[in-house]
């Protein structure tokens, strides 16, 4: 009757079971209790495990003089300080102070985890816990299902070895190895590791992920392709799928359609569409043959604009004369979205408002931020001098509606401040420049001069026309200036209103000078001796070069002038009222525009 009497009294109460101190019986053999032990150490109660009330079937059985066991079937409930363990039947051992159950095993460890599986093998006194057979562990954010864990109780540390999937929302991730920090609520994923999100595809060898923040860190080489087809390489840095804010170091990779971009460092927030390169930036525009370099690179996702600061450099590229553009900031847009604005702040004006805007440099960063830019991209000079040569001008209604944005040439840039453009044929400073792909124009603002060879052409506005990259002819206007420099102090000189020139080979091969035009140029023999000092003025002449220097002078109108005997005139003091000689500011090489000479 004992073992019957003490069975009750066990599922009624409830009892604590010391590892080190358990009794065991055979059936119908009288229980034998353990000697006491050697020490009265006191005992830790984090490492007693207390029988719930509820077990159906409670069983002693004594395998040898060291070994006990209680078997426990149906409704099981264990306790061990703060876990809890469910499962359909089980075995506690004392001799290797185990446990192992079997059957929809469940164990919650207060708020941190909660795991179920098929069978568990429990190390009492260490709190490790081996579970294998569909395998789930959660969180409360997100699950982790694998075919067996280990979980250590005591520091909330799983780890499997043998495939993993982590759940969280519309996010899986999975690896063949991962280590789950649930305190933390990161998992450590390792080797042929998978991402899977709506906005995001991700594969890597090793990265962190945060169930509660959804934050993903990259710790070893990592590819990502969002869902537009845009992808990302890196080896450092997090991206935050709630907020849709990333870093990333070690100087990434983009690639975007026709775009390459990579600094030390990118900066990127999905909700705003801005991404910020910083540290030798670099990009490359495939589709329009252009490179980007900069201290710091700002893109608009959204508008499809850049902004670069910090010695910024644009490369034009092309196989023989690369065209080099540096200043103290680079923009580029889309020209439908500045036509769109132009538009606007007409109606605006016409209706008595005032446009808004305080510069071209606020416009840019305002641009960036996906404000669009009011810039206007023809000016209404070379607007007026087109119509009267009878070209005909393509409304900016009709530009706008033509581009849909896949076009390659619906783009501009624009430079501010210290403007200087390199290349083996052409050098060119001013304080601001326009430059558009529709009609591969340079517009100078401000200062601006141009050298070609041995000659420099400057004036209030030049416009610059290129054709297959490379100059073609010129346009200056008020305060125009042509200097072709002979010999040291010895300069051909023609200054007027406007100026009308055309390149050959990439030299000048015939300038146009119009109003008030005057001129000083030297005669020369065969012998190139200068023999006299032509100095004269016309309403319009047209100048002729051979060989970068200048060959004749044709007046089209009356003249009235001098010709000098080279003996009677010094040279060095033979200048036009508007004569300037500006070499010291020509860029002299493109390492000089890198900030490398």
């Amino acid at each position: 009757m004992l073992p019957r009497i003490l069975l009750l009294f066990f599922l009624l109460a409830g009892f604590f079971i010391n590892p080190l101190s358990l009794h065991a019986q055979v059936v119908k053999e009288p229980v034998k209790p353990l000697p006491p032990p050697a020490t009265t150490a006191p005992v830790d109660s984090t490492t007693l495990i207390e029988i719930l009330p509820g077990v159906r079937k409670l069983e002693f059985r004594k395998v040898n003089d060291s070994t006990q066991l209680q078997i426990l079937a149906g409704n099981v409930k264990l306790k061990q300080g703060n876990s809890l363990f469910y499962c359909d039947s089980c075995v506690i051992n004392n001799n290797t102070h185990t446990f192992e159950a079997w059957g929809k095993v469940h164990i919650t460890d207060a708020d941190t985890a909660d795991i179920t599986a098929s069978h568990l093998l429990y190390y009492i006194n260490r709190r490790v816990a081996y579970l294998d057979g569909g395998v789930r562990l959660s969180d409360g954010k997100g699950s982790l299902t694998t075919p067996d864990l280990e979980y250590d109780m005591a520091t909330n540390l799983g780890i499997y070895h043998h495939g993993g999937k982590v759940l969280n929302k519309k996010t899986v991730l999975t690896s063949d190895e991962g280590y789950y920090y649930a305190d933390l609520k990161d998992v450590y994923f390792k080797q042929h590791v998978e991402l899977k999100d709506p906005a995001y595809y991700i594969k890597t060898d090793s990265l962190l992920y945060n169930t509660e923040s959804q934050t993903t860190r990259f710790i070893a080489r990592t590819y990502i392709r969002d869902s537009s087809g845009r992808t990302i390489e890196t080896s450092d840095g997090f991206y935050n799928m709630a907020t849709g804010h990333a870093e990333f170091g070690n100087r990434p990779i983009i690639r975007d359609k026709n775009l390459y971009a990579t600094g030390n460092q990118m900066i990127s927030n999905d909700s705003a569409g801005i991404v910020q390169f910083r540290g030798n930036a670099v990009v490359i525009d495939s589709s329009n043959h252009t490179t980007l370099m900069a201290g710091n690179i700002f893109i608009n996702k959204k508008t499809n604009s850049m902004l670069a600061t910090n010695k910024p450099l644009m490369i034009v590229v092309q196989d023989d004369d690369s065209i080099y553009i540096s200043a103290d900031t680079l923009f580029s847009a889309r020209l439908t979205d500045l036509y769109a604005k132009r538009d606007s702040a007409a109606k605006d004006t016409i209706k008595g408002k005032k446009a808004a805007g305080t510069g071209k440099d606020s416009v840019a960063i305002d641009s960036v931020k996906g404000k669009k830019p009011l810039t206007p991209v023809k000016d209404s000079v070379s607007v007026a001098i087109d119509t009267i040569k009878g070209k005909k001008v393509m409304s900016l209604d009709k530009i706008s509606k033509e581009d849909d944005g896949k076009d390659s040439t619906n783009r501009y840039f624009e430079a501010f401040r210290n403007v200087k453009i390199f290349s083996d044929s052409l050098q060119a400073v001013s304080d601001s420049m326009f430059y558009s792909f529709k009609d591969s124009v340079f517009r100078l603002y401000q200062n601006p001069f141009i050298w070609s060879k041995g000659s420099q052409i400057s004036g209030d506005t030049v416009l610059l026309y290129t054709k297959n990259k490379k100059a073609d002819r010129v346009k200056v206007f008020d305060n125009s200036l042509l200097v072709n420099k002979l010999d040291p102090e010895v300069f051909n000189q023609v200054q007027s209103t406007r100026m009308d020139g055309y390149f050959k080979d990439g030299s000048i091969d015939s300038v146009r000078a119009a109003g008030f035009a005057q001129c000083i140029y030297f005669i020369q023999d065969d012998d190139s001796a200068y023999t006299g000092i032509n100095e004269s003025a016309s309403d319009m002449l047209d100048i002729y070069f051979a060989e970068q220097q200048l060959q004749k002078v044709v007046f089209r109108s009356a003249v009235t002038g001098t010709i000098w005997p080279i003996r009677q005139k010094d040279p060095r003091t033979m200048r036009l009222p508007r004569f300037i000689w500006m070499e010291d500011m020509r860029p002299k090489s493109k390492y000089e525009l890198m900030g490398l000479e």
